[in-house]
Parts: C-alpha cells; structure tokens; sequence
C-alpha cells in the first residue's frame, strides 16, 4: 500500500493532504504555519496526519511540497549576496536593465528603480569572447580569472554567477571559470547562465542566473533541513518540490535551481484545480484561490493551465516557465477603510495578516477585515475548523460599525459594501487571465478554493456569467492535494533565431530530437521509469524586427505532415486573437523547448455514496443572513454529510473543517459523484 503526502505552508496554516494510492482514500489537517522555520509546523502536520490515518510515516513513499521559500526571500530581500562574473564591457548589464517603468506616467516621475540583486561592486568583468556563432573571439586568461575570483571570496559573498556573453550558443568559457570558483571557493554555490537560461538577450539571461544564486543558499539550506528532520522521524521516502510551471522537481534539483519555484505556492492550488475539474467533467476553469492576505487567480483551458515565459515576484522579472497566475490583495484578512482624502470605502492590499488577524479572532485585531464582514453577514458561522476556533461577531460587529459610521450607513450596509468592493477586485483579477487574453469568461467555470475561495465564488461567479461555481473538495487544502497529485517535470530550452525562409522542418526535427534526449536521461536520472517519461515540444515565433515572441506548443507528427507553414499559420491565429490584428513581416523562429514529464498519478477519486437529492440528513440548523438588501433565512449544513445527487436550494451556508461554502439566494448547489458543489442560478 503506497502513501503520498501533499504539503502546502501558508502564512497562517499549513495544509496537509495524504493520499492511499490504492484505495483512493485521504486525510486531511491543518496545522499553524511556523515562518521562524516551516520544517517545524510541517513535521508537527506529519505526526498528526499519520495518526489520523493510523499509519507510521515510515510507510509514506513520498513527499510533495509546494513552498513560498524562495518568494519570501526575493520579496523580503533576503536573498544571498551574488558576486557576478561577466564579460568585459558588460559590467552594468543589470544597471542599464530594460526601459520599462511599470504604471502610467506618474511611474517616470515616483517610481523608485529596485536595487539589482548582485551590486555593481560585486560584478566583475574578464577578459575571454565567444561571438554569436560560438567561436571563440578573445581566449580567457586562466591568472586573471584565479585573481577575480579570489577578489569575490575575500569580499565575503555568498553565491557566484557566471554570465558570460552568447554562452547561450557555447557554454565552454563558463564551464572554465565555474571550475575554477568551485576550486577556489568549494562552499560557495556557482550558478552558470548557459545551464540555467540557454537562451539569447543577456539581460534577461544574466537576471535569472542572478535570482537563481541569490536564493539558493537560502533554499538549500530549507530543503536540507526538511530531508535531514523528514527522516529523523522515519520517512527515508523521496521528497520532491512543485516548481512554478505545476510540474515537480527533486529536492536535490531544486537546490541546484530554485528560481524555478518562484511561484511554486499558487501553482499547487492550479494542479489541484486540474485533478477536481477532471474528476468533475469539467474541462475549462477559472480558479479563485483565496486566502488570507491575497486571491490568486488562473486559467485552465482544455485541461491545459496557461503558461507564460516569465515569472513575476514584486519588482523582479525572471525568465523561467510558471503557471499564469495573477495576485490580487483581497483575501479574508484584507483591511476595510475610509481615506480622509476620497471618503470613498476601500479594501485592502493592506492586510491583519495571521498576527493579529481579524477581530472576530480574537488576538487582538483592532481594524476591520473582510472576515469581520463576512462574520456581521452572517455568511461565517460562529464556529470553524469543526468547532475548534471560535469567532466573536460581537467585536467584528464593533469594528464594521466604525466603517458604518464613518459613511453614515447601516451596519449591515457597510459589511455589505466591504464583501462587494472585494469580489469587485477578485473580478478585476479574473478578467486579466481571462478578457485580456482573448478568452470570454462565460466559456468557464469558476473553481473556488483556498479558507476563503468557497466564500465568495458564487458572488464573483455572478459577476463573471462562468457557471457553474464549483467549490471542490476539500477546497481549503486544495493546494496539498494539487502538491500530491502533480507529476514530475523538467524542461530546457535552445535559442535558434532563424526566420521561416532560412530553415526547414528537418533542422528544427533534429534540434528537438537532441533536447528529448537531455531532458528524458534528467527525469529518468530521478527516478521515472523509461517507458514512463513523456515529451512536449514548444517553439516561439515573432514576426521579424518585433520584440516578443508568442510560445506555440507542437508536435513531432504535426511539424513533419504541415511543415513550418502550419506553424507560421497558427502563429497567425494565436497573434490575432491576442492582439487583434496580423503583420505582414516573415515570420521568425526564436527559440525551441523541450519538458519531459513523469507519469500521470492515477489517483483514484473515491465516489460518494448516492442519496435521493434530499439534503435534511446533513442539516445542522436554521440561521439568518443578510443578503440582498435584507434579513433571510436560511439553513447550514454539514457538507460531510451531504450525498451524490443532493441540491441545496440557497441561501445556504455548507461548513467543513476546512473551509465554508456560501449558496446565495436564486441559486442551487448539486453535489456530483465526487463530492463536489456545482452551483447555478436557480
């Protein structure tokens, strides 16, 4: 019998799933996240998971973990000290940047430029050239490369990049001088750019690289203490980390490369939206992943989450593969105000945070949230996490009241109008992933997950049109169940920057099969089975003298039966849809991609057992909520309860231990064969 742990941590919980491979059962617990080191909090979950589930955790035969390690440290600005190497004439690569100032026209005037994450005194120039075809221009001078090196390790730095000009092509220079920092300073980690990026525009090359070795002694440091202490209690399994494209990555890969878990926190709620929407029959979602400072919001289409070449964390830009996944700061501990200036109501992006929290929670929160309106509603009942935490509507109420009487509303107005300004902005973000790219929301359903996601995804569904509202499964530890249910991945890519008229099907054919081979002998390294590993294939094409490239996935037998012509032809389509309009340039190929993924995990989702569509049995209570205007009644339920074919007339308030669904009036909620809730208007 084969266990798989799920492991999400969180700002104030950290979520666990565990999974019997065979049986398709599965536990779940939340326990309180501890930021001074999240190793501790994890392994408190693993004893009381085991134990939930009576087993030891010697029996779990792997370990999947989603982390925000490495988002912290870029966004807290505890990243390593980089010494960067780079070509002669190129020391202020990461000065010059690119000319983009994010905002409008008051962003030339106030934004302040972020400081590069390897200063301009730690950046030092050698001489040695390679040209664009990888010959070799100027050779390197092995004693001024010793005494450079020797500079960066008397200055005290703590991780090295090498980014050498067009290594992308050849990368024998880098290899050099990685050799010799490895010789010189043999406990300082050295990141190369060719390994890292093999792709061409140096800025954005040595950018990665750069992140890449500002975190990594910052993420090897967690990932080694999490294995050493995993097994100090037993677990000698193999653990693996989600990375930001929802694939996994070794532990020990993802030492060697962390900038690839950028955003390896939001793409475990996306994996887990992939495995509930197939099990639901569901093929293109929006998820709402909310949580308690921020929503995270995506689109899946076809089965297929929508990727994008970059990955964003506050002011840094890196280029690496992540999920396209948009933050918003609306969550349950959003702040509600009133700004003198204005006298207009705002939520968020400031946030209680799990310390104090709310003011319904008791510690201490003095200003209102988003959980405090939902507390005055009465759309949170009283008592969550199966009784165990107990909420105070007496002091949410006090502290809404102070927004109320500031605008001169009713209480119930005000809570009213703080619910409907933050589904406002988790619309917003709804409508980047989704309008913004060419996609007509009411081609989707709405998937709401996260403490807070079931909450407010009937109301955000209304005002998307994208039925039905689904709030799967254990949506509060969806994140978890995205870490256990993913599978492995890993990917490289080649600058190739040939236009259509200058190459054929059979050169891209033969780049293609090379990268397979790099890519496959790396998953199989790992641990995946031979017959298990499969290939995708993704090009980027332009239109020649433009500046971005628009990715295509393709494949062998297409590529050899349309040759280039089919691919410029969807290059055409695809660039339409998302700008409206075609050039008529020739086309150019950019670069080529290659992922090898392991096996798809067949975990088997266990059916409910069916009812007769009467939800009395699950019924806890009558209660009165405000919506609409006006006091309703309504009835809570306990959703462990409910059956296959049951429907719940709204409004409706569904609790479970990990989260709370909302059914508003005019709507209904059927629950599937899985135990999903799939609300549509009446």
């Amino acid at each position: 019998m084969g266990y798989r742990l799920g492991v999400d941590v969180g700002g104030t919980f950290t979520d666990l799933l565990l999974f019997d491979e065979d049986s398709g059962s599965f536990w779940r617990h939340k326990t309180p996240s501890t930021p001074d080191d999240s190793s501790h909090g994890i392994l408190d979950g693993v004893h009381a998971i085991c134990c939930q589930a009576g087993i030891s955790p010697e029996q779990v035969e792997v370990l999947l973990h989603g982390t925000t390690v490495a988002t912290n440290a870029v966004l807290e600005g505890k990243g390593a000290r980089v010494g960067l190497v780079v070509t002669r004439g190129y020391r202020h690569v990461l000065q010059i940047a690119r000319s983009l100032v994010p905002g409008g026209l008051a962003g030339w005037i106030v934004w302040p430029k972020p400081e590069p994450l390897a200063a301009l005194e730690d950046t030092y120039e050698i001489e040695g050239r390679l040209s664009a075809y990888g010959e070799e221009v100027r050779p390197l001078d092995e004693a001024e490369i010793r005494r450079t090196l020797e500079s960066l390790k008397a200055s005290g730095v703590e991780a090295v990049t090498v980014a050498l000009i067009n290594s992308y092509v050849d990368g024998r220079h880098e290899q050099m001088v990685g050799a010799l920092a490895r010789e010189i300073m043999p406990d300082v980690p050295v990141s190369l750019s060719h390994e890292i990026l093999p792709e061409m525009q140096e800025y954005e090359r040595t950018l990665t690289t750069v992140a890449n070795a500002s975190v990594r002694p910052v993420v090897g440091r967690y990932v080694r203490n999490l294995r050493d202490n995993l097994r100090g209690v037993g677990m000698q399994g193999r653990t693996a980390l989600l990375r930001s494209d929802g694939g996994l990555m070794s532990s020990e890969k993802a030492e060697e490369q962390p900038v690839s878990l950028l955003m390896s926190g939001p793409a475990g709620g996306v994996a887990g939206a992939l495995w509930v929407a197939r099990n639901a029959g569901l093929r293109n979602i929006l998820t709402l992943d909310v949580g308690g400072t921020s929503t995270d919001v995506a689109l899946i289409e076809n089965l297929e989450p929508r990727r994008v070449r970059t990955t964003d964390v506050g002011h840094l830009s890196v280029r690496a593969s992540s999920l396209d996944v948009k933050t918003v700061g609306a969550g349950g501990g959003s702040i509600a105000y009133v700004p003198e200036l204005t006298g207009a109501l705002r939520v968020g992006p400031q946030s209680a945070g799990a310390a104090p929290g709310p003011v319904a929670y008791g510690k201490g929160g003095i200003e209102p949230t988003v959980t405090d309106a939902n507390v005055v509603l009465g759309y949170l009942p009283e008592n969550l996490l199966g009784g165990s935490f107990q909420l105070d509507r007496q002091a949410a109420a006090r502290s809404v009241q102070k927004i109320a009487d500031t605008l001169d509303l009713p209480l119930m107005e005000a809570a009213a109008g703080i619910i409907a300004i933050v589904n406002e902005n988790m619309f917003g973000a709804l409508r980047l992933v989704s309008v913004q790219q060419g996609y007509d929301p009411r081609d989707f359903a709405l998937m709401g997950f996260g403490g807070a996601g079931p909450l407010h995804v009937n109301a955000v569904a209304a005002l998307m049109q994208s039925w039905p509202a689904v709030s799967p499964i254990s949506p509060g530890v969806l994140c978890a169940l995205g870490d256990a249910t993913t599978r492995m991945r890993t990917e490289t890519a080649r600058s190739f920057s040939k236009r259509a008229s200058q190459t054929g099907e059979a050169e891209i054919l033969s780049l293609l099969d090379e990268m397979q081979e790099q890519t496959r002998a790396t998953l199989i390294a790992e641990g995946v089975a031979v017959g298990d590993v499969t290939t995708e294939f993704e090009i980027d094409v332009r239109y020649a003298g433009q500046a971005f490239e628009v990715p295509l996935t393709i494949d062998r037998e297409t590529l050899a039966r349309d040759s280039i012509a089919g691919i410029t032809r969807r290059f055409d389509e695809e660039h339409h849809r998302l700008f409206t309009f075609n050039m008529a340039s020739e086309h150019e190929l950019v670069n080529l991609r290659v992922a090898a993924l392991g096996p798809v995990l067949d975990l088997v989702a266990r059916p409910l057992e069916r009812g007769d569509g009467n939800p009395a049995r699950a019924k806890l209570r009558d209660h009165m909520l405000w919506m609409d205007g006006c006091a309703q009644p309504a009835i809570i339920y306990d959703r462990g309860k409910l059956l296959a074919g049951d429907s719940i007339k709204g409004p409706a308030i569904l609790v479970e231990m990990d989260s709370t669904t909302l059914i508003h009036a005019r709507h209904v909620a059927e629950v599937d064969d899985f135990g999903n809730l799939l609300i549509t208007p009446a």
